[in-house]
Parts: C-alpha cells; structure tokens; sequence
C-alpha cells in the first residue's frame, strides 16, 4: 500500500500538474490528495468522456494531464480515447480502477467490465501498466509510463487494485461559490429568415482576436470554417462529438488568450454536462457558441430536440456569466463583440438554417499536425 501524498509528489516532481476525473471509492484518497494539493489543479467532470476532452485541451495548453476514473467509466471514455486522443495524438496518464476483478468482493454491475478492463484498453490500443503498490514502484512506474506516452504520444493507463493507495490527510476543499448570474438572456432575435452557418463563421473571422484560439466542433462546422480561412489559431475536432465545450474549458483554463469553442446544438446535446462544469470553473476567458440548426447536417439533416431547448436560459443555470440568443448574422455578430469585450463565460446561441455549401472542402493538415500548429500558437502567447 501506499499513500496518496506519496504518488502525487512523484507524479508532479515529473510534470504532471492537471488533473481531471470522475470519482471511484477505490481512488478516494487520490482524488482529495489531488484537491487539497496547493501546486495541483482539480476539475472535476460530469462524465468520464468529458474528463478526456478537458485533458486534451490541458495537453494542448502545455500542461501533462492525469484522468481518473472507475473501470466502468471505460465505456463513457471509448469514443474520445479513440476518437479524439488517437487522431490528435494527445498522451495523459490515466489511471484507473479495476472494479469487478476476480476474486474479489464487488458490486454485480461491475463483474463484466472487471473481466474486460485489460482486453478492452489493448483492444483500442491503450498501453496499461499495474498502479504501484508500493513507495518503492511509484518512480519506475511513473517513469515507465512518461517513456510509453513519449515513444506513442498517446494515454497509457495504470490499473489500480482496490486498497492500493492510503488516506493523507482529509479533504480540503473550498465551497462552491457561483459566479453571479446576469438576470436575463439577452434577446436579439429577430423572427425573420436564419443565416447559413457560413454567414455567422464569417463574422466570427471579421472579429475574433488574431491571439484568441477557436475550437471548432466536429462535421461541416469545422469544414466550413477550414473552407473560409485556415489559421494556426483553429482547432478542428474530428470525431468525438459533444467533446469541444470541454477541449475548450481544458484551453481556457490554461491559458490567458480568449477560447472561443464553436459548438453545434447536436453535440452540445450530446453532453450538456460540459455546461454545468464550465459554469462552476468559471473562465473568464471562454466564449461558447452554439449554431443551432435543428439537425444533424453531416449525417443527412435528422432533426435534433433543440427546437425545445433553450441553450442560453441552460446555461444562464449553470452558472454562465451572460448569455444571449440570436437568429441572424447581425444580431449575432452584435452580440460576439459584446462577448470578447468582458470576462466569461459567455453563451451565444445562434439559430442558423440546416445546409451547408456544396463545394465543401475538408481540412487539408492531419489532425496530428493540426494538434501541434495549434499547441505550438499556444504556447507562443500569454498563459
């Protein structure tokens, strides 16, 4: 056995500063040793899939990330792991437990996850080494681990068993203090014909900062921003969908530069807890934009639910600083500037007609080499 304090000082003696995750009994004494360590930064997420996007955008603001989760929580991160981590290249060390293991007492919820945890982390091509159990394992593990996401600039994983780490100290944790609220979305909706997506990228490009970054969420939003103007200061996400609120907040709170994260109401739906958890980590950096189109425009136009939802009052709730809601190009753009000009986070909900351009071209740059131009346009600038 070994106690948290005693990994956490290793873990940071060799960079790893960010941590992230959903919580697991077994992990209890990490988690707290994590929140309680003055030198350490603790986000906790709504899922375990969220929690791999936050870290993503952490890598890519220059920090090393650590992802904590349950083995069962595999199931919510199979998508990002394989879809965001693997075509962008993005290592953390994850660590994880084994729930369900063999001969020992669990819950029945996790007796099938227990028996596939190993298989499934090689299966999506996840290296995975035992967490140390003792003082003496912590550095060559924690070193083993630095050398398996350096040669394949991927996560590597250390499966932990239950009663391996020992409480420190107790938890030392602030109280949640919400940012206080603007009392009111502001409406600029007009009730006339919505703009096409491109009309409202292009006011986006017309008035972003050239130092701000731009993540743009995965299908035609990021095509069509590539189509308009390529820059250094784009992200855009493939696959992992509802993933870039949450690749955004990990940039925003690592970094000084305005985040602007152009999201889609079909992914935004996908994993509206990213809401919630940028509302309590409270960047005042981050500008959320939702095109909202009403349906799933790369996949053949199938309607989505948002014509019943009211993403600004959303996240009026959740602790947003402001948020407004547009259905044309000027009332948008009006309400952009507004956003760049004070403290975040900030919500624009941008009703927009479905369709796309028919002459629509596809980022040109791998998304490796898209992950590293981006990374290296952050680290260029203020943090």
């Amino acid at each position: 056995m070994i106690r948290a304090g005693e990994f956490l000082r290793a873990a940071l003696g060799r960079g790893l500063d960010f941590y992230t995750g959903v919580p697991c009994s077994f992990l209890t004494p990490l988690i707290n040793g994590a929140i309680s360590h003055q030198e350490l930064r603790y986000v906790g997420a709504t899922s375990e899939g969220e929690a791999v996007a936050l870290a993503g955008g952490a890598w890519l603001a220059g920090r090393r990330p650590v992802v904590m989760c349950q083995n069962s929580g595999l199931g919510n991160m199979v998508n990002p792991l394989t879809s965001l981590s693997h075509p962008f290249r993005i290592p953390f060390l994850l660590v994880c437990t084994w729930r369900g293991q063999s001969g020992v007492q669990d819950e029945p919820q996790h007796e099938v996850m227990g028996a596939v945890t190993h298989d499934l982390l090689t299966t999506i091509r996840i290296p995975h080494r035992p967490f140390p159990d003792r003082p003496e394992l912590i550095g060559p593990a924690l070193d083993e681990a630095a050398k398996l996401m350096a040669d394949g600039e991927l996560p590597t994983a250390l499966i932990m068993r239950k009663g391996t780490v020992a409480p420190d100290e107790p938890l030392d944790q602030a109280p949640y203090t919400p940012v206080p609220r603007a009392g009111a979305v502001e409406d600029r909706t007009r009730g006339g014909p919505r703009p096409s997506r491109t009309r409202v990228l292009e006011a986006v490009l017309a008035a972003v900062p050239a130092e701000a970054a731009v993540i743009a969420t995965t299908g035609k939003c990021g095509r069509e921003l590539f189509t308009l103007a390529d820059r250094e200061q784009h992200l855009y996400q493939v696959g992992s969908m509802g993933c870039a609120g949450a690749m955004a907040l990990g940039v925003a709170l690592n970094t000084a530069r305005t985040t602007v994260v152009l999201d889609g109401d079909g992914a935004a739906l996908m994993k509206m807890g990213n809401m919630a958890t940028i509302g309590a980590a409270a960047p005042r950096n981050l500008v959320h934009v939702i095109l909202d189109n009403g349906v799933h425009d790369s996949t053949g136009g199938q309607a989505t639910v948002s014509a019943g939802v009211d993403f600004a009052r959303v996240a009026l709730a959740c602790g947003y600083r402001s948020a407004s809601a547009s259905d044309d190009a000027d009332g948008f753009a009006a309400a952009f500037r507004s956003a760049l000009a004070g403290p975040g986070p900030h919500l624009l909900h941008a009703r927009i007609a479905p369709g796309s351009p028919e002459r629509l071209g596809r980022p040109a740059t791998a998304p490796y080499e898209v992950a590293r131009r981006f990374r290296h346009f952050l680290a260029a600038g203020p943090r």
